[in-house]
């Protein structure tokens, strides 16, 4: 078998309602390549000193931060979104992480999600670090459906340097995830691993559990010049014990690596967005992949990045 080049990590929101620390000793025992660190309520997910320490013990790198987005962590390194940003891409460089990954802004953060498509390109001209702007989905209930998310919850609608994909999100989104990763061409940064069948909820299921094309998406990451992290982030509440959890987590990483060694191609390139006929950001970079667009004008006023 080939052994494949990305690099799979786990995240530490994969062992909740267990400890960011419980995560980084499961990642080292079954052998994953890395954590990808959830900042949330946890102190130790906040603490860099804790979080390095951890790393330094159970020898297992911490290859990306995912900024505190959610609804619980909305106070989590200040009420500020710019500021929360900031405080994690100035983790990510002192723990060697490559990545932050942050969710597109809530709809009733008016001035953030005015702002954040220039703000996160300011951002991310600030550093080496990535900066993968995340897919999210419509909120539902029964047979109404809520566009909690702005600009969108559809990510490649608007113009960042970096995508991550989560093949939970587009199963409860009931996208085609392939077209999806297909807009989002070489800028596919990182990947969320899961799966899910189109419920309402956001399930994270183990990759294989579910409807997403999660094996043919990671055989395609082989030949496509991937050059990000793919992040097994599952839902393992319901476990009825740590064996069972561990067995989970296990199971998930045996299915990437697997997956990740097979043949495979790449979803088929689309127009970036805003690209025009003929435009250079219209053509593919090489097979299967499209070339990065240019960045937007710096026309756009308000706080953002190193501003705020």
């Amino acid at each position: 078998m080939r052994v494949p080049t990305a690099k799979v990590a786990l995240s530490t929101a994969s062992v909740y309602p267990e400890t960011t620390a419980t995560a980084f000793e499961i990642a080292g025992r079954l052998g994953y390549d890395g954590v990808e660190v959830m900042v949330w309520t946890d102190p130790v997910s906040q603490d860099i000193d804790a979080l390095r320490g951890l790393s330094d013990f159970h020898e297992v790198p911490i290859l990306a931060v995912h900024a505190p987005c959610l609804l619980i962590t909305q106070r989590v390194w200040s009420s500020d979104p710019w500021t929360k940003l900031q405080r994690a891409r100035a983790a990510a460089e002192k723990l060697g992480a490559s990545t932050v990954v942050v969710h597109p802004p809530f709809r009733w953060q008016r001035q953030y999600a005015r702002d954040f498509v220039s703000g996160i390109w300011r951002m991310a001209e600030e550093t080496d670090v990535r900066f993968a702007v995340e897919n999210m989905y419509p909120w539902r209930y029964r047979d109404r459906e809520m566009l909690a998310y702005a600009p969108d919850w559809d990510v490649t609608k608007d113009d960042y340097r970096h995508f991550t994909v989560d093949l939970s999100h587009t199963a409860t989104a009931r996208t085609d995830t392939l077209a999806m990763v297909g807009r989002m061409g070489e800028r596919l940064g990182h990947v969320h691993l899961a799966d899910g069948r189109g419920s309402a909820k956001d399930e994270h299921l183990v990759p294989g559990r579910g409807d997403q094309p999660c094996a043919e998406l990671l055989r395609g990451l082989r030949g496509s010049g991937f050059d990000g992290h793919v992040v097994v982030e599952v839902n393992t509440r319901r476990a009825m014990s740590a064996a069972e959890r561990e067995a989970d987590l296990a199971e998930a990483l045996a299915f990437a690596r697997h997956h990740l060694a097979q043949p495979g191609t790449v979803p088929a390139p689309a127009a970036a967005p805003g690209a025009r006929e003929g435009d250079p950001a219209e053509a593919p970079a090489r097979a299967g992949r499209v070339a990065r667009v240019r960045r937007p004008g710096r026309g756009r006023g308000g706080r953002a990045g190193g501003a705020a």
